[in-house]
């Protein structure tokens, strides 16, 4: 078997058509091309087509999983599972795994301050739910510990606390009874994941105005 023509694809950069004895063969990424020093006239084995086939594969699940995080960061499960959805081996997947983070491309500690901080900013999370979410993308969990410890102070946690309690506090009625607001207030802050002691503290501070931010511990 010999390689007839290698023609660059008009529509898709970077890949060519590679023509075995004068017939089309398959399509192949322009570094597989580089990498097995394919050129016309060149004889091929069975073995090296096999070859050949598997680095196209290999490549192919690559692009796809940097395209994955060109629209948005994305935990290593997070990956992991659409390569799964999408058919592709757990081989490839994991040298997929090993090569995006060889390349910095994948990060779980970085991805985990991230998702942090724009929970912290955009949602007014705590350490709960930040811990929950962080779980669900499968973050492990001593990386969990590490970025909680890092990332999240009992102080921090209050003031943000502090500030939802507030902001909801001031949308009530003043016929409203303190039962109805320790009810809502105390809701609120449970779904964004803070503690009792925070919550406690919280509303007995927003409904009551006991003390200043001081008092807190």
């Amino acid at each position: 078997m010999k390689i007839t023509d290698i023609e660059a694809q008009k529509k898709r950069k970077n890949r060519y058509n590679i023509y075995i004895d004068d017939e089309f063969a398959f399509g192949l990424d322009e570094e597989v091309v580089v990498t097995c020093s394919l050129s016309i006239g060149m004889e091929l084995t069975d073995s090296f087509i096999e070859e050949i086939i598997k680095k196209e594969e290999y490549k192919k699940a690559y692009n796809y999983a940097i395209r994955l995080l060109a629209f948005r960061s994305r935990s290593e499960k997070e990956i992991r599972d659409k390569m799964k959805l999408k058919g592709y081996e757990e081989q490839i997947i994991n040298k997929t795994i090993e090569l995006l983070y060889d390349d910095n491309y994948l990060n779980d500690l970085e991805f985990g301050r991230s998702l942090i901080r724009d929970k912290q900013n955009f949602n007014g999370a705590g350490k709960n739910l930040l811990k929950s979410e962080l779980y669900k993308k499968g973050i492990d969990k001593e990386i969990i510990n590490e970025l909680i410890e890092e990332n999240v102070s009992y102080e921090d946690e209050y003031k943000r606390a502090l500030e939802l309690a507030e902001k909801k506090n001031s949308k009530f009625s003043s016929k409203d009874d303190k039962n109805k607001k320790y009810r809502q207030l105390s809701g609120l802050l449970s779904r964004k994941g803070y503690s009792f002691d925070i919550i406690s503290k919280v509303v007995k501070k927003v409904i009551n105005n006991e003390g200043e931010f001081d008092d807190y511990d």
